[in-house]
């Protein structure tokens, strides 16, 4: 199950008390105090691993504590120090607090190992309290308390590229054949429930992460559909890669336009993001002038038809794409809008190239 959202109380341990002892041995006369101190309280961390990909294991629990330290002894003995809780997570995942909304941890990095409560002090023995004027001291200290905090884990996948568009645009069959993911593809909508990662290799060595989110519809910013639900987990990408369905009863402006205003709604921060438009399903076309419609996207953002082909696109249909040489990328346009089809590979290899070298020139 995908789990992305828990919300839970989390404590450290207290520390052991201290000791009130003396000293009772044969042929010792008068031996004094000698009551050890208490061990420290559990610590508690957070650490990454790449092992786990979602929240699942803190489905249902609500209080989550380190153990207690345990009381000191006779003999000037430590009280036993508590183990540390580690509580592992995907990267990605932030540690919000519960009341104030902060962001109190920001966990990205394979590995990466935060304390993030510290354990409550063991308390002293009475053998500290012995002095001239009180050599039977029969007080210790109690241990210090635990740090408690009511927090939320919230998980946002980390990837180079998301995905953007309505449901059934051909988005996980896109994933599915230009990376190693390997999501449902139905021929019905919201097939996709929970967000999805692949790999794009385009060359032995050189690689990209790409993320699927459920599909965005009409209303979605006031809760409908489920792919607001999800859209945190683009937050983190680099590139918005806007999937629009030629075939649709809605025209391609009128689909990018919903779009744009849906991500808008629910951040600015994330509307403004590098983005890029590959127009699916040209094999499924039914309209009267695909070539027509095409130019006309491309005309009505303020584009010009490209000539370049630096990728290998397929010049069967008309396609755009910024110059980057000399640093000119204009962050108001997409980088390339660029007809394929999953189906027929149309396009497929020279979408991976571009958003690559897109990437790379966009750090």
């Amino acid at each position: 199950m995908f789990i992305d959202s828990v919300k839970f109380k989390i404590s450290s341990g207290k520390g052991g008390q201290g000791c009130a002892s003396f000293r009772r041995e044969k042929f010792v006369v008068k031996g004094g105090p000698d009551g050890g101190d208490g061990g420290k309280g559990g610590d508690v961390y957070f650490k990454v691993d790449n092992n786990t990909d979602t929240l699942s294991w803190y489905k249902g629990k609500t209080v989550l504590k380190a153990e207690n330290g345990k009381q000191g002894m006779g003999k000037k003995m430590t009280g036993k120090s508590a183990p540390t809780l580690t509580l592992t997570v995907p990267p990605g995942t932030q540690v919000i607090d519960a009341d104030t909304k902060e962001v109190l941890l920001d966990l990205l990095e394979e590995g990466q190992e935060v304390k993030f409560l510290e354990g409550g002090k063991g308390g002293l023995g009475n053998v500290h309290f012995k002095n001239s004027r009180n050599q039977r001291p029969t007080y210790f200290q109690p241990g210090l308390p635990g740090e408690t905090k009511e927090i939320r884990l919230e998980l946002k996948l980390i990837a180079d590229v998301g995905l953007v568009g309505y449901p059934n645009v051909g988005k996980s069959t896109l994933i599915s054949t230009i990376s190693n993911a390997e999501p449902e593809v139905a021929n019905y909508e919201f097939t996709t429930l929970t967000p999805k990662l692949g790999v794009v290799e385009v060359g032995e060595y050189s690689s990209f992460v790409m993320a699927d989110i459920p599909g965005i519809i009409d209303g979605a910013s006031d809760g409908r559909g489920l792919g607001i639900e999800f859209l945190k987990h683009i937050e983190r990408t680099k590139t918005l890669l806007f999937t629009i369905d030629v075939s649709n009863h809605r025209t391609i402006i009128e689909q990018f336009k919903i779009l744009k205003e849906e991500l808008k709604k629910f951040s600015v921060e994330l509307s403004g993001r590098n983005y890029a438009i590959a127009l699916t399903k040209v094999d499924a076309y039914y309209g009267e002038d695909l070539m027509k419609d095409i130019n006309e996207f491309i005309n009505e953002l303020d584009l010009e038809v490209s000539n370049s082909n630096d990728f290998g696109f397929d010049k069967k249909y008309p396609y755009y794409i910024q110059d980057l040489t000399m640093n000119r990328y204009d962050k108001n346009k997409p980088y390339f809008v660029l007809p394929i089809s999953s189906v027929t590979h149309l396009n497929t290899k020279p979408i991976g190239y571009a958003l690559y070298e897109f990437l790379g020139k966009n750090k």
